[in-house]
C-alpha cells in the first residue's frame, strides 16, 4: 500500500493531534491537516475536572504541546471550524466557513459531548465539565458558591466532587448506583470509594435520579430528585454521559451506532478510520464492537491508527486501562471491570487504605484495580494481556 498524499484529521484533540503525531513518527512526509471544534489549540481533557477547575493549573497549562511543538509538526491547524458533513467515497470534508476539504485518508477524531440535562439555554448556575470553557465557566461560579449538587457518579462526577469539596464547599454528589462508579470498578472498589468521599465530606444519595431543577428568576436553586427530596444549590454540576459526535456524519455512508462503527483495524470505511472517544472498532480479543472514553486509550488508539494508514495491517486489541486521582487517592484500572464479576484482593491491604483487586471471569482475569499501589498494580496487568490480546476468532486485513 502506498502512502497517503494528504492525511485529513477531523478533530483536534488528544486523539487527533496523537494521530498526526504518530504519523510523523513513523516517517510520513506528506500534507498533514487538522480540523478543530474549538478555538483553543490541543490540550488535555483530564485536568479539567481537577487542576484546572482547582485552580492549581492556569488553563494555558492544559495545552498539550508547545506552540514551537506544534510547529515543527508541519500541519495545517484548521481551528474554531466544525465540521458539518463527510464524503465517504470522495473522501471530502465540508465545515462550517464553508471549507471544502478533499483528502487521500480521513481520521474521524471528533470525540464526544456532554449530554444536558436542559439544553444549551437551561438556567444559570447549570454546567457540565468536558471544554476549557467550560472549566473556566464552572469555576467562576463556584468562587461565588457555597452549596453545590453533582448529578451522575460515574468517574467525571466524582472526580469533580472531590475536586470542589477541597476548595471548602458544600458538596452532594447524586447518582443511580449504589456507590460512586459501581459500573467503573465493581461493588467492592466502589464501597470503599464511596467511604473516601463520606470520609472527606462529601454527601451522597445513592439510587436516585435527578427529577427536576429548581430555579428562581432564571437562575438554579436546588434539585429535586426521584424519590421526591429537594437539595438547595448555588451551582449544579451535571455529568450524566457524553454521546459520541457522529451528527456531522448523517448521511456520511459510514455506519453509524454509538459512534463510528470500524474494524479490528480502526477502518469505518476505504481511506476512513476513527479514533478516541467516537470510535467503536471490533476488539478481536473479546470479539465484540469496544468503545473507550479515556485519555491513554486516546493516545494509544492514534499510533495504531497512524500505523495501519501506513501499511503496518495491525489490529488494534488493547488491555483498556484508565485512572482517577481523588482527594489523595489514584485509582488505576486495568481491563474492564463488572459489577458482577467476583473480586479478590491480592496485594496490600483494604483497611491500610493501599490494596490491588482482581476480578475473575470465565476465561480468567478481567481487570486489575489498583489503590495506591502502582507499581504493584502494573506488574499484575500481565494476567490479563491473553484475555484482551488473544482473538477469538481471526480477522481479515
Amino acid at each position: 500500500m502506498n502512502a497517503p498524499a494528504h492525511v485529513l484529521v477531523v478533530g483536534a484533540s488528544a486523539a487527533g493531534l496523537g494521530t498526526a503525531e504518530a504519523l510523523r513518527r513513523k516517517g510520513f512526509e506528506g500534507r498533514l491537516t487538522l480540523v478543530g471544534a474549538e478555538p483553543e489549540p490541543p490540550y488535555d481533557r483530564p485536568p479539567l475536572s481537577k487542576r484546572v477547575l482547582a485552580g492549581t493549573w492556569e488553563p494555558a497549562r492544559a495545552h498539550l504541546r508547545a506552540p514551537d511543538v506544534l510547529d515543527a509538526l508541519d500541519a495545517h491547524f484548521l481551528l474554531g471550524d466544525p465540521a458539518t458533513g463527510l464524503d465517504a467515497e470522495r473522501r471530502s470534508v465540508s465545515t462550517v466557513s464553508g471549507r471544502t476539504l478533499s483528502a487521500d485518508a480521513i481520521v474521524v477524531a471528533t470525540g464526544i459531548r456532554a449530554r444536558r440535562v436542559s439544553g444549551h439555554g437551561g438556567p444559570r448556575g447549570v454546567h457540565v465539565l468536558r471544554t476549557l470553557a467550560d472549566a473556566a465557566a464552572l469555576r467562576t461560579d463556584l468562587l461565588g458558591a457555597r452549596r453545590v449538587v453533582i448529578v451522575g457518579d460515574g468517574v467525571l462526577g466524582a472526580e469533580t466532587a472531590a475536586t470542589v469539596r477541597t476548595m471548602g464547599l458544600e458538596v452532594c454528589l447524586v447518582g443511580p448506583q449504589p456507590a460512586p462508579m459501581t459500573d467503573q470498578l465493581g461493588p467492592l472498589v466502589a464501597r470503599h470509594l464511596s467511604a473516601l468521599h463520606a470520609g472527606n465530606g462529601v454527601v451522597l444519595r445513592a439510587g436516585v435520579l435527578l427529577d427536576g431543577l429548581l430555579t428562581r428568576d432564571g437562575r438554579v436553586t436546588g434539585v429535586r430528585l426521584s424519590d421526591g427530596e429537594e437539595l438547595e444549590a448555588d451551582v449544579v454540576v451535571t455529568a450524566i454521559g457524553s454521546a459520541p459526535v457522529t451528527d456531522w456524519l448523517d448521511g456520511s455512508g459510514l455506519r453509524l451506532d454509538d459512534g463510528v462503527v470500524c474494524d479490528a483495524y480502526c477502518r469505518a470505511a476505504d481511506g476512513v478510520w476513527a479514533v478516541g472517544d467516537v470510535a467503536r472498532w471490533h476488539h478481536e480479543g473479546l470479539g465484540r464492537l469496544l468503545r473507550l472514553e479515556n485519555r491513554t486509550n486516546a493516545s494509544e488508539q492514534a499510533l495504531a491508527v497512524a500505523g495501519n494508514i501506513l501499511g503496518e495491517k495491525r489490529p488494534y486489541s488493547p488491555v483498556p486501562y484508565f485512572w482517577t486521582d481523588q482527594f489523595d487517592v489514584r485509582i488505576q484500572v486495568f481491563g474492564l471491570p463488572s459489577a458482577e464479576a467476583p473480586a479478590r484482593v491480592v496485594e496490600g491491604d483494604l483497611a491500610e487504605g493501599r490494596f490491588v483487586v482482581c476480578q475473575d471471569g470465565p476465561r480468567g482475569p478481567v481487570s486489575v484495580l489498583g489503590w495506591n499501589m502502582p507499581r504493584q498494580t502494573r506488574s499484575h496487568r500481565a494476567s490479563l494481556v491473553d484475555h484482551y490480546t488473544r482473538p477469538l476468532e481471526p480477522t481479515t486485513p
